[in-house]
């Protein structure tokens, strides 16, 4: 069974945590893992590029020239795409690009990227993470406590509106609620802190 230490916020070991065999003990699957970091990166483009045909461009009313006698090729219209001004041929328009992926690939995909960061000693547990008050000096001075630079993801349970608004002020740091953790948050980051509690509802959401 995988185990991890646990940290306290002053960043001394403070116990161990066994971490469920069935989450943490498969090793990753990047097919799946790559299937949805590229489906969570094609939700984010907006899809609102849009270029216009030849019948959308303004002008164009007149022939340019007559059809015959003048040695060059025939047209009718200034906007056409072969004209400067003209429309644009198989050009990109407003469209989604967003991707199915199913509840259970989105499950196995975040379960393979906490895997692989656990493996990469990337991922640290704090037996709780208290701010009665909203303080960003007690975050940084966690997170320097913690070796955590760079960006940082902190993993917690509840609506903790202190610790989401210290940690809002911290360029490289966010707040993440352990049910809306996602695969992308996990990777896209240098370092992720999560809360004992955290983790027991991240098992508890993937298993």
């Amino acid at each position: 069974m995988p185990e991890v230490d646990i940290y306290n916020m002053a960043g001394e070991k403070s116990g161990r945590l066994a971490l469920s065999e069935a989450v943490f003990g498969p090793a990753p699957n990047e097919a799946v893992l790559h299937q949805v970091i590229t489906a969570l990166l094609a939700a984010k483009r907006q899809g609102t590029v849009n270029t216009k045909t030849r019948g959308e461009v303004r002008g164009g009313g007149k022939k340019p020239w007559r059809q015959k006698g003048t040695g060059r090729a025939r047209h009718g219209s200034r906007r056409a795409p072969d004209f400067r001004g003209g429309g644009t041929v198989h050009g990109p328009h407003p469209r989604s690009y967003r991707q199915a992926v199913s509840r259970k690939l989105r499950q196995e995909a975040l379960r393979s990227a906490l895997v692989s960061r656990l493996g990469d000693n990337d991922l640290c547990v704090i037996d709780a993470l208290r701010t009665e008050e909203p303080k960003t000096k007690v975050v940084a001075q966690m997170l320097s406590a913690l070796s955590a630079t760079g960006r940082v993801v902190l993993v917690t349970t509840g609506m903790d509106q202190p610790t989401s608004l210290s940690v809002r002020n911290l360029p490289k740091a966010k707040s993440v609620h352990a049910q809306l953790l996602c695969a992308l948050d996990v990777l896209n980051c240098d370092k992720i802190i999560a809360t004992c509690e955290a983790v027991a509802a991240l098992e508890g959401r993937l298993s």
